[in-house]
């Protein structure tokens, strides 16, 4: 029920998800007559089911309130199908705060991880860099820095098939005594683990080919994801521009079409939209609020494959291994 477009933008993505995966179910938490409503003459589908709920969660609405007082709300009766089996994983372009805040108390939290994170995909010049955190926590000390690093690693090798993803961790140079001392602890603790660790990265190298994970805290992160999302559709808009202020620039532009068609898809924030909930005992994804149906279906892609690829059961055991070493255990 929550996001900007509202329950057309979650019924149309499912369609499509649906025709994609055929092993699919969906499972509509919110008000039953206005959900089936918007699926149309696909309302009884037979891989499509509802669970009534009375109560929706505003997107302004504090999590602690929303924790508190929205109990059969459409975000946390998803949430208890995710705690109960009865569904694999949740997807909502709902209020932030109050998803992470409910899921951290309805699924809880995998052993050994003090926190959750938020993680997604920016373009890169490989393809795509995976980054966290995005938002989830504003400050991280090293130990917790190092979890999120350990948490995408397991993320990245699963979703894109690596066994061993670069990992960096942002910082305001690649020196080893520039940066906050967390962010240098947390560097010698990388330095010494098993993991693919490749040194501090610096800004303008999120988008290269050098880095697969960029483990940073919330604040940075989320300042980071903003400021491409900006850059992304400014750039878009000034090519627009520029091609249409004379018929010089218009003609130039119909010839430039199929260029500027690879390049306006591949800096698309909608082709990267779904930022996993890392850290939670569940596969939680969550959508932007703004999405449109083609990038909402790629949230649910994102679930689809995490559940298939068992993403907790994963950081988990990789976890478990760590505990083990540190205590000298077999």
């Amino acid at each position: 029920m929550g996001g900007d477009g509202g329950v057309d933008v979650v019924a149309s993505a499912s369609i499509a998800a649906l025709a994609r995966h055929p092993s699919l179910r969906v499972t509509l938490t919110g008000d039953r007559d206005t959900v089936r409503a918007a699926f149309g003459d696909q309302a009884d589908h037979p891989r499509i089911s509802y669970v009534h709920t009375t109560q929706t969660v505003s997107m302004d609405e504090a999590p602690a309130l929303a924790l508190r007082g929205k109990k059969d709300s459409s975000m946390r009766v998803a949430l208890n199908l995710v705690k109960d089996g009865a569904a694999d994983a949740c997807v909502s372009a709902g209020n932030t705060g109050a998803l992470m805040a409910t899921a951290r108390f309805v699924l809880k939290m995998l052993p050994g991880i003090d926190r959750p994170a938020l993680c997604s995909t920016l373009p890169a010049a490989n393809g795509h860099t995976h980054m966290l955190d995005l938002g989830a926590n504003l400050g991280f000390d090293a130990d917790n820095l190092f979890q999120l690093a350990v948490m995408g690693n397991e993320l990245v090798s699963a979703v894109d098939g690596m066994d061993a993803p670069r990992v960096g961790l942002l910082n305001v140079g690649s020196e080893e005594l520039k940066g906050l001392e967390a962010v240098r602890e947390a560097g010698r603790m990388l330095a010494a683990s098993d993991l693919n660790y490749i040194g501090f990265v610096e800004g303008n190298e999120i988008f290269s080919d050098r880095v697969d994970l960029v483990v940073c805290d919330g604040f940075t992160g989320n300042v980071a994801l903003k400021t491409a999302e900006g850059a992304a559709r400014f750039v878009r808009a000034a090519i627009k521009n520029a091609f249409g202020s004379s018929w010089y620039g218009r003609l130039a532009g119909a010839i430039a079409i199929p260029v500027l068609r690879v390049v306006s898809s591949q800096i698309d924030p909608d082709r990267h939209n779904g930022a996993s909930l890392l850290g939670i005992n569940g596969i939680v994804i969550k959508s932007h609020g703004g999405a449109n149906a083609k990038a909402f279906g790629r949230a649910i892609d994102i679930a689809v494959l995490e559940v298939a690829q068992n993403v907790p059961g994963k950081i988990h055991q990789r976890l478990v291994v760590r505990q083990q070493a540190k205590t000298g255990t077999a």
